[in-house]
This record gives structure tokens, sequence and C-alpha cells, in this order.
């Protein structure tokens, strides 16, 4: 993970010298807003590299676990996956990005669904 965390970094730097020179009205924003971070969908939770990776990573961008090739399993099996990551998450104090709220004014269907998504 030392090659992307040094790359995340390489671009916030590059990003605050832009922003610190004197042309600022055509900065390039290459800097790393997000890691789609992709879970084995077979095993038993997250493997040690796992763990080790989204804790040099969370500090520096937002994190989003995904479970790949989730379509293999079943809904049950995905459940239990996910119980058992967000478990591990919270006892390692991996910080992951968390969905806004939704707005009061949307209707019941929406906040439903965006509760289901959370």
């Amino acid at each position: 993970w030392k090659p992307i965390t040094d790359y995340i970094d390489q671009q916030f730097e590059q990003y605050f010298r832009d922003e610190s020179g004197l042309n600022r009205k055509n900065i390039q924003d290459n800097r790393v807003h997000c890691c789609l971070y992709f879970i084995p969908p077979f095993g038993h939770g997250l493997r040690p590299v796992d763990v080790e990776f989204m804790k040099a990573l969370h500090e520096k961008v937002n994190i989003i676990p995904l479970i790949a090739k989730a379509d293999c399993l079943t809904p049950n099996e995905i459940k239990k996956l996910k119980d058992r990551i967000r478990e591990e998450i919270d006892k390692f104090g991996i910080k992951v990005y968390q969905f806004p709220e939704c707005d009061s004014d949307e209707d019941e269907e929406f906040k439903q669904l965006d509760k289901e998504l959370k």
C-alpha cells in the first residue's frame, strides 16, 4: 500500500502547491477523493492485509468497502458477510465513508431506499 499512499500524498501536495501559487485559474485537480475497496466474497471477513491497507488509507481518502462478485452469494450470505465486515471495521477503528442523511422533505419510499443502501 506504500506506493498508493505515496501517490495520494503526492497529488494532495501538488494541488496545495498549485493553490498556493500565483496563477490559480487553471488548476487541475488530480487529488484522490475516494477509494473503492473491493473485499473478496469468499472467506470470513477482512484479511489482515485488508485491515492494514484500510488503516493506511482511512485518514487520507474516503473509503467505500465493496464486496467483490457479490452476485455469487445468496442474499443471506451477503447479509452475514456485510455484518461481519461492519463489525471488523468498527473493531479495528477504520473510518469508512458514511453516506449523508437524506433530506427531511423526501418521500417515505426514498427514505426507505436510502436506509437500505446504507
